[in-house]
C-alpha cells in the first residue's frame, strides 16, 4: 500500500508540470459546472398512444455488429400498455424560453416537458421547429429571465483539449462528465451536411441535446450521437457544431423550416490511383459518378466523370466537403463550379437547386400503419406525395419499432425500404412474399432510404 500511495502521489506530481517543467494547474470542472449547470435542462417527451409493433424475442439478441452504429440516444421502449417516453437534455439560449435540442429527443412525441437545473419548475414546451437532418431541434417555454447558456465557437477546438458535457443520463438530471476532443471534423455515414466534434466525454442515454463545453463554459456542441455495440457508452461520442445547430435554430425559428442548397449528384472520393487516371496531381476534389436528370448540375453542363476541384473559389480537398459547400449555399443563387475534364481546368456556372422537404409522417395524411411480427416494426405504404418527393415508385415507411427491434436493431422511425437483399418490390404483398422466402432467425438485408441516402440494414428474422 505505501509503495502504491507513491506511485499515485508522483503521477500527479508530474501531471501539474508541463513539457517545460512548468507547473500547471489541472480544469477546474466545479466552477464550470456551477457555471454552466442552471442552463441545462431535462426533456421529457411522452407520446401518449402507443404505437409499438407486436414485440417478441429478445433486446439482447445478438446483431451484427453494424446495427449499433450510431444508434440515436433513446431508451427503451415500454410495454404497449403505458404510453411510450423518452428522456434527454437541452440548454437554454435566450432568456425567454428557447432552448435547444436533439431532434430526435422530442420527434414523433406528442407532448414535451421541460425541467429546469433547479428541479423545482418545469414547464409544457412548444416545439417550434424539427430538422432531421441535422438532428436539431428547437423548443420554447412561456417564462422570462432564465438562465442562458454561454454560446462559443467550435472553430478553436483542437484534439487534446478538455471539454465537459452536462446533462441527464438515464434520467439523472445535472451530471457533468469531461474529456478531451479525440478528433474534429468527423464524418460520418449518412451525415452529409455538417461534420461532427469526437469525443472521449462519457455520454449515454438521456445526454442526447445537452451541451458540450469548453473550458471557458461556452458551448461549442450539442451531444448527438455514440458509437456503441451494446447501446452504452464505449468511449467515443459525437456532437454537432454549435455552429451549425445555431444556424438551424435561426432558420427554424424565422421560418420554420430549414432550406439547403443542392445539386442532383452522387460523388465519389478521388484516391491516388484515380488521380494519376485521370491525369491530376493530387488526389483532391471528388468525382461526379451520377446525374439526376434534369437536375441543377445536368443543367447546368456538368458530366459524370467530372471531377470537382472548388466550389466558389473553395478548394474542395476532401469529398464530404463538397455536399456541405453545397448546402450551405442559398437555393437559386448562381455558383460556379471548377471542374477537372478530360485534362483541363473549366468552370460551369449552374443555379443552385433546393434540398427536397422530408416527406410528412403525420396521421391524417397518411395510410393506415400495419405490424410486421416477423420484424419487429410497424410500416405503412408511402402516399403519392411521399413517393413524388422522394423519387421512388413504392415504399414502405417505418411507423415504430417494437422492443425486440428498438435496442439492438439500426432501423428507426422514419426508414423507408425499399428493398429487401438484392430485391426490389412493387407491392406490399411482393415484400411480404420475399420475406417469407427466408427462415425465422435468419438475417436479412434491408435496403432503406433514409433522408437522401440510401444504405442496408440487416434484421434477423422473427
Amino acid at each position: 500500500m505505501p509503495a502504491l500511495s507513491f506511485a499515485l502521489t508522483l503521477l500527479l506530481t508530474l501531471l501539474s508540470f508541463d513539457a517545460h517543467g512548468q507547473s500547471r494547474s489541472l480544469p477546474d470542472f466545479n466552477s464550470l459546472m456551477k457555471a454552466a449547470g442552471p442552463s441545462v435542462v431535462n426533456v421529457i417527451s411522452t407520446r401518449k398512444t402507443q404505437t409499438a409493433a407486436a414485440a417478441g424475442g429478445s433486446a439482447e439478441n445478438a446483431q451484427d455488429p453494424f446495427s449499433e452504429f450510431l444508434r440515436r440516444f433513446m431508451p427503451d421502449l415500454p410495454d404497449r400498455a403505458q404510453p411510450r417516453q423518452g428522456l434527454g437534455s437541452g440548454f437554454i439560449i435566450s432568456g425567454d424560453g428557447y432552448i435547444l435540442t436533439n431532434a430526435h429527443v422530442v420527434a414523433e412525441f406528442d407532448d414535451v416537458n421541460v425541467r429546469l437545473a433547479d428541479t423545482k419548475r418545469e414547464f409544457k414546451a412548444k416545439v417550434i421547429g424539427v430538422d432531421k437532418r441535422s438532428d436539431v431541434a428547437l423548443l420554447k417555454v412561456d417564462a422570462q429571465d432564465l438562465p442562458t447558456a454561454k454560446l462559443g465557437s467550435s472553430a478553436g477546438l483542437e484534439p487534446g483539449d478538455w471539454v465537459a458535457a452536462i446533462g441527464s443520463p438515464f434520467g439523472f438530471a445535472n451530471t457533468i462528465t469531461a474529456g478531451i476532443v479525440s478528433a474534429k471534423a468527423r464524418s460520418l455515414p449518412n451525415d452529409m451536411y455538417f461534420a461532427f466534434i469526437q469525443t472521449d466525454v462519457a455520454v449515454n442515454p438521456g445526454n442526447s441535446g445537452g451541451p458540450l463545453l469548453n473550458l471557458q463554459g461556452e458551448v461549442v456542441g450539442i451531444n448527438s450521437m455514440i458509437y456503441s455495440g451494446t447501446g452504452g457508452y464505449m468511449g467515443v461520442s459525437f456532437a454537432i457544431p454549435i455552429e451549425v445547430a445555431l444556424d438551424v435554430s435561426r432558420q427554424l425559428q424565422s421560418q420554420g423550416k430549414v432550406t439547403r442548397g443542392r445539386l442532383g449528384i452522387g460523388i465519389q472520393p478521388m484516391t491516388t490511383e484515380l488521380a494519376r487516371s485521370f491525369g491530376l496531381d493530387s488526389p483532391a476534389g471528388a468525382i461526379i459518378v451520377s446525374l439526376e436528370k434534369g437536375g441543377p448540375a445536368e443543367k447546368g453542363g456538368a458530366r459524370i466523370g467530372d471531377v470537382v476541384l472548388d466550389w466558389n473559389g473553395e478548394a474542395i480537398d476532401e469529398p464530404n466537403e463538397l455536399p456541405r459547400r453545397v448546402a450551405a449555399t442559398p437555393p437559386g443563387s448562381l455558383a460556379h463550379m471548377a471542374i477537372w475534364r478530360e485534362g483541363k481546368r473549366r468552370t460551369v456556372e449552374l443555379r443552385v437547386g433546393e434540398v427536397r422537404a422530408e416527406p410528412s409522417t403525420a396521421a391524417h395524411e397518411a395510410p393506415a400503419k400495419q405490424d410486421d411480427p416477423r420484424l419487429g416494426v410497424a410500416m405503412r405504404e408511402l402516399t403519392s406525395a411521399e413517393r413524388s418527393a422522394l423519387g421512388l415508385d413504392y415504399g414502405l415507411m417505418v411507423v415504430d419499432v417494437a422492443q425486440r427491434s428498438g435496442p439492438g436493431s439500426a432501423i428507426l422511425p422514419g426508414d423507408v425500404i425499399v428493398g429487401v437483399n438484392q430485391r426490389h418490390f412493387a407491392s406490399k404483398q411482393e415484400f411480404q412474399r420475399l420475406l417469407a422466402a427466408h427462415p425465422k432467425g435468419r438475417m436479412v438485408a434491408l435496403l432503406v432510404r433514409r433522408g437522401d441516402a440510401s444504405l442496408y440494414v440487416p434484421l434477423e428474422l422473427g
